[in-house]
């Protein structure tokens, strides 16, 4: 039987999509601070708060009855693998600003039968300071962008959705990647596992990775349900079987 974690918050829909409530009632279980888990990796907030860009759309609006929630993050050693002299991810992957382990890609609603629910009208733009989510994703233009295809279709406010991201993020625990990239024959189960481990509210099945064509971790997606509770992941999003060998790359 999966265990399960406390409630975060409710959740509204209407007709126009759905639209979540500001979560002011997030329980002392997700607020508690709790130990550093191996995870020694820093960042430091900028002093000025970085330009905030405009949105470019270019997709069009989807809606769908909701299904759940993911919380995609990216590995970021991998990522800045290639990309570190990039004027664009200087902030993330210079090394000037922190290191960076698992970053927030993005908190994505989930429609029902793996239907997208994206790009709702955002009636407000971003904040001007985005400084209290550099942290969690060191990307002003990603902040943006996830808020207007993603946030708008869950938030009234993105000081909302990005609250929500912090709550969620606060949440979890991390085992030590650096020592299992270290380990021989490592699997996508095992890092299931190790999370689990490391996570008491939380199932390996609640677990999904992204590998890139080389095997390398690429992406971790965690399944919430309607109320942001850990849930099992449908096939799409739990990626690899347990059994395909996968390889991380630490930094330089």
């Amino acid at each position: 039987m999966a265990r399960r974690a406390g409630r975060v918050t409710g959740h509204e829909p209407r007709r126009s999509g759905l639209r979540l409530r500001a979560a002011a009632a997030a329980p002392a279980l997700l607020l508690a601070p709790l130990p550093a888990y191996a995870q020694a990796y820093q960042c430091r907030v900028p002093e000025a708060a970085p330009p905030v860009p405009p949105v470019t759309r270019g997709e069009p609006e989807r809606r769908a009855p909701l299904a759940g929630y993911t919380l995609a993050l990216s590995w970021s050693p991998e990522f800045c693998r290639f990309r570190a002299n990039a004027p664009e991810h200087v902030r993330q992957c210079s090394g000037r600003n922190g290191r960076f382990g698992f970053i927030v890609h993005g908190l994505w609603p989930e429609g029902e039968g793996g239907r997208r629910i994206q790009w709702c009208n955002a009636r407000q733009p971003a904040p001007n300071d985005l400084r209290p989510n550099l942290c969690l994703t060191p990307s002003a233009p990603l902040l943006v962008h996830e808020w207007a295809k993603h946030g708008s279709c869950m938030a009234q406010r993105p000081a909302t959705y990005f609250r929500i991201e912090r709550i969620l993020w606060n949440s979890l625990r991390w085992p030590d990647f650096d020592r299992l990239s270290r380990r021989q024959g490592l699997t996508a189960g095992a890092i299931r596992a190790a999370f689990a481990e490391a996570n008491p509210y939380w199932e390996p099945e609640h677990v999904g990775l992204v590998l890139n064509p080389r095997g390398w971790l690429q992406e971790m997606r965690l399944c919430y349900g309607k109320d942001f509770m850990p849930a099992d992941c449908d096939r799409r999003r739990y990626g690899p079987a347990d059994e395909a060998p996968v390889k991380i790359w630490r930094g330089l």
